[in-house]
């Protein structure tokens, strides 16, 4: 429910902020990641499994001491992280976002970091007890606020007197995570409510709980690996973020300084950047209390076209997180039973039925990339330049699937050091063909759905070669891939078919054109799934990882 909330709050944010508000919003996030992750990562899942080893034990006055522990940690780390988002927001927003631009919107997110901690250790704590209602509950409380607080709120800041209109478009980025930090303090209301209420129920014992000092570093030792883990990703996209504008920006500085008559450059990205600066220079040229800054102004339209075909290359990730969430405790019981064949038919059908979600998903994205980035923002993107980023990143999706599922196998086997590794690597070549490629005008924005695209394949590759080489009985990749690949090429090629078709009937307007881009995304549903039942890609096990399987199977005559 939380993923679909998402979607519905990133989709229209997507049509409602012009590009560089949303280059605003998009980088402030990625800052409210990093610290939230290195805040929370780890010690929510410490604390969890403490607190259930303490009810397992009846040792319940240790129990409390560990919540006290734990609060006060995540008290300290969400101060801290507050303290620089908020303090030091100038200095993020110009130092590490390279984007000082950005400072309002690192400033609307700050009391979300304090908040989301205080909300870990509560739910923690209630994950410790086998209850996960008040997690669920709080996080869609967040998600609600989020939605309709934050585009409420970006819609009302667009529509206002506030002049000049680029500082209004800059405080309606601000506006829009405002929501997050509402709905946090809403969240945390409410875990508050729900501690004091279910806290008093708990029976005392008499045990004798170990110091402060014992539990803070038994907490440590369990939550400092997690947080490795689970960090990279965040650091690797916040130097991406750096990178990117910093390199977009070098490119519009050498316009500035007379560099034209480059011809050749990818799509003829280097002609609409100088369209898109002189632009600029004209609206400062016409206004000089604008506010304009044609350089970094330019250099954030184009890192903000870049984040809105993020924002829908992320959905085919989202639908993993339920699978994974089954694959490691399958996986871990069949080994616990020494049956080295049924862990490989669980590891076999998770495999084909990511593939069976991510193939589709990627090769719809690269064959109705501009049409579909054109419907979902409205018209209020620049189809040319972020389709053909779409299109990229539809095949990156598809990687990165299959990397999270690859992922979730190996922790199930009990590798979980070597994942880091190879996400470090990709991480490592991602930085520095963003760094390369954005800096090239010949290719600049395009540079980075590329280094994206490149840093999964090498990471989902390694992680195959990895499981292949070190798991007993691994899966059979042609069995796996070999029927979801066929399925799914043809599909794009009906849906780049049909969209070609009906485009030739139903253009002229917004509308149609929309209408034949849902009618291509429909009729390539329609031939995947009769190819996916008439090559009988799915089997019984597989449909058995899936929420009412045993029903689809009886309806698709699956045995």
């Amino acid at each position: 429910v939380v993923k679909i909330i998402g979607a519905i709050y990133k989709i229209p944010l997507m049509a409602i902020l012009p590009d560089e508000a949303y280059g605003d919003f998009s980088g402030a996030y990625n800052i409210y990641t990093f610290f939230l992750t290195i805040s929370t990562a780890g010690l929510p899942v410490a604390l969890s499994k403490t607190v259930s080893e303490c009810n397992t034990l009846g040792r319940t006055n240790q129990k409390e001491r560990v919540f006290r522990v734990a609060f006060g940690s995540f008290l300290f780390m969400g101060a801290l992280s507050f303290l620089c988002m908020s303090f030091g927001s100038e200095w993020v927003a110009t130092h590490v976002l390279e984007n000082p631009k950005a400072v309002y919107s690192v400033l609307a997110l700050a009391p979300s970091v304090l908040c989301a901690c205080c909300c870990s250790a509560f739910r923690g704590y209630a994950q410790g007890h086998m209850n996960m209602v008040p997690t669920g509950v709080s996080q869609v409380i967040e998600a609600l606020s989020k939605m309709l607080l934050g585009l409420a709120l970006a819609t009302l800041v667009l529509n206002s007197a506030i002049e000049p209109a680029e500082l209004r478009d800059r405080l309606s980025a601000a506006g829009a995570l405002a929501g997050v930090s509402i709905g946090s303090i809403l969240s945390v209301a409410y875990l508050v409510w729900n501690h004091l209420r279910t806290s008093s129920r708990h029976a005392r014992s008499g045990d004798r709980p170990d110091s402060s000092g014992t539990i803070l570093s038994h907490l440590l030792k369990l939550a400092v690996p997690i947080t490795l883990s689970s960090c990279t990703l965040s650091i690797v996209n916040l130097v991406d973020t750096k990178l990117v504008n910093g390199q977009l920006q070098t490119v519009f500085e050498a316009i500035q300084g007379g560099l034209t008559g480059i011809d050749n450059s990818v799509l003829g990205v280097f002609t609409k950047a100088e369209a898109l600066f002189q632009g600029n220079v004209a609206a400062l040229s016409a206004d000089a209390l604008s506010g304009i800054n044609p350089v970094l102004d330019s250099a954030r339209a184009l890192y903000g076209t870049y984040q809105k075909t993020m924002s829908i290359y992320n959905l085919p990730f989202s639908l993993m997180v339920p699978l994974t969430a089954c694959i490691v405790p399958g996986v871990s019981a069949c080994i616990a039973r020494r049956d080295r064949l049924g862990a490989q038919r669980t590891t076999e059908s998770a495999m084909r039925i990511s593939a069976l979600i991510a193939l589709p998903c990627g090769f719809g994205l690269f064959a109705l990339g501009g049409p579909i980035i054109k419907m979902l923002s409205l018209g209020n993107v620049d189809a040319e330049l972020a389709g053909p980023q779409l299109s990229i990143l539809g095949i990156a999706s598809i990687f990165v699937c299959i990397q999270v599922v690859a992922s979730a196998i190996l922790q199930a086997n009990g590798i979980v050091n070597l994942p880091i590794v190879t996400m470090a690597i990709g991480g490592i070549v991602k930085i520095l063909l963003s760094y390369f490629l954005v800096g090239n005008p010949k290719v600049m924005i395009f540079g980075a759905p590329i280094g994206t695209m490149t840093c999964f394949a090498i990471v989902s590759t390694l992680n195959l070669g990895i499981i292949k080489r070190m798991v007993p009985r691994p899966p059979r990749y042609g069995v796996v891939f070999g029927k979801p690949m066929t399925a799914s090429i043809i599909m794009g090629g009906a849906a780049w078919a049909v969209h070609g078709l009906l485009s030739q009937f139903l253009k002229g307007s917004f509308l149609l054109e929309s209408i034949a881009t849902a009618g291509a995304i429909f009729a390539a549903m329609v031939v995947y799934v009769i190819l996916v039942v008439a090559l009988r890609v799915l089997s019984k096990e597989d449909l058995e990882l899936m929420p009412k399987g045993d029903k689809i199977a009886k309806i698709l005559h699956i045995r």
